[in-house]
């Protein structure tokens, strides 16, 4: 059996990195076995989604790594959803109901007060043809609700019924069907809700493992009796911990908490997002993967905590300065040529200012102020500008080396007697325009002798 995900989100916004968790267990996991990923839009309800959003995800993904083997849309496949509802009709297994929702509200309320649990009481099991002739002489059209296999003869008289399944994440799971109410599967108007689609395109798809968040684990106990009536195997199930901001709060494609969008145009690296999205909440250390067959490696779903976890972009930001000061030139190269860095400098450059980057486009201001000068000249006290004099004034002539920092430094020390601090710091403000920053030692010979007299205070 080829192992087969899925990724499957509604477009109607941009994805947070909290989907993007999702998304990447699932690649991951195809790629620890070699499996298929299928991206599928849940894109049901037409009036919110849009296609814009479904590209801007497929940017992300991209983005990130993941290129799915196949792109599915549900809207392009509804015959094959009316034509499993036609077969759960004809198996007595959903059912017509027409409360408006105030009724219902009524109903869970009264449900309350009894002490009863607020699911869905099956009266509309009980219409005689009369009262759906009235309903629909009223003008009120039918939704439809599936039958959960919870009772033995009477379904108006449900019974504990546990559903079983080992979760990939979680372990052993168990849902009493009996606690719920038959979930409606068709709306009036004859939209699908998410439940049916999902299931018929799973079967379909061949989708082998459902990997989502733990707010799905009640939804799975409905969904396997709906795989079962429709006469097919669940897959196996997986339901990772959900990520919350901060404070605790759920992220939401609606406001755009932390969308992957706006990471990147923050300068966030992709493996620095991938490799906190994955790690944060399982048992591995929250390291910085090179790339994501490295990620791949400490990849374990059931090595991830079952309560929620809290997302810090402040992590983020520690991450991503490890990616820069690691980043080998070959990666940095493309990146550095379209903020116009490109001259044969620019290895010795990118090798000289890495360790010193939060972000790959702040190289930009360092390599301006290594064409340019410092962007704002320091001020400098009378003794320290006599001291500047006199070291410009020994300044080695060229030809350059590796050494000539030391060489310097060193006929400084000699002419001023100035050394540590109060030797360097002054060189470095009339050099950079900064207290710190890349080794003056790598950055000299990028200036050469002209560029570097042209900082004399």
């Amino acid at each position: 059996m080829t192992v087969t995900v899925r990724f499957a989100p509604s477009p109607t916004g941009r994805i947070h990195i909290g989907n993007a968790r999702t998304a990447l267990f699932n690649w991951l996991f195809a790629m620890n076995n070699k499996g298929r990923f299928i991206q599928r839009f849940d894109d049901t309800d037409i009036a919110r989604s849009k296609q814009e959003y479904a590209d801007s995800i497929l940017y992300d993904l991209h983005w990130l790594g993941i290129f799915p083997d196949v792109t599915e849309y549900q809207s392009r496949r509804f015959e094959i959803y009316d034509a499993a509802v036609e077969r759960l009709k004809a198996a007595r297994v959903l059912y017509a109901c027409y409360e408006t929702p105030e009724e219902l509200d009524l109903r869970r309320k009264v449900r309350r007060t009894r002490g009863l649990p607020p699911v869905y009481g099956r009266e509309a099991l009980t219409l005689t043809p009369e009262q759906v002739a009235e309903y629909q002489s009223d003008g009120r059209k039918p939704h439809w609700r599936f039958l959960l296999p919870n009772f033995t003869s009477d379904p108006l008289q449900p019974e504990r019924t546990d559903v079983h399944w080992n979760d990939l994440v979680r372990g052993e799971e168990t849902v009493d069907l009996a606690s719920l109410s038959d979930p409606v599967l068709v709306r009036e108007d004859g939209t699908y809700l998410y439940t049916l689609p999902s299931v018929v395109d799973d079967i379909e798809m061949g989708v082998s493992h459902v990997i989502r968040g733990d707010d799905h684990v009640t939804n799975t106990g409905v969904q396997i009796a709906i795989f079962k009536a429709l006469g097919a195997e669940p897959p196996v199930f997986g339901h990772h911990n959900l990520l919350t901001t901060t404070t605790g709060e759920g992220l939401s494609k609606r406001t755009g908490a932390l969308s992957i969008e706006s990471l990147r145009e923050d300068g966030i690296e992709p493996m620095a997002v991938a490799s906190l999205a994955v790690l944060v909440g399982t048992s591995e250390n929250v390291t910085a993967a090179h790339d994501l067959n490295a990620l791949a490696s400490h990849f374990d779903p059931a090595a991830t905590s079952k309560s929620a976890s809290k997302f810090d972009p402040d992590e983020l930001f520690v991450l991503n300065r490890t990616l820069m000061h690691h980043m080998p030139f070959e990666e940095a190269r493309d990146r550095l040529m379209v903020l116009g860095i490109s001259s044969d400098k620019a290895e010795p450059f990118w090798m000289a200012v890495r360790g010193n980057l939060d972000r790959l486009s702040d190289a930009l201001a360092w390599w301006r102020i290594l064409s340019d000068g410092p962007q704002e000249p320091a001020e400098f006290s009378g003794e320290d500008r006599d001291f500047l004099n006199q070291a410009f004034d020994v300044l080695p002539e060229e030809p350059w080396n590796g050494t000539v920092w030391k060489d310097w430094t060193g006929k400084i020390k000699e002419t001023t007697g100035r050394k540590g601090k109060p030797l360097f710091m002054p060189l470095r403000l009339a050099l950079t325009g900064r207290t710190s920053g890349p080794e003056l030692s790598d950055l000299l010979p990028l200036m050469g002798r002209e560029g570097t007299l042209a900082r004399r205070p």
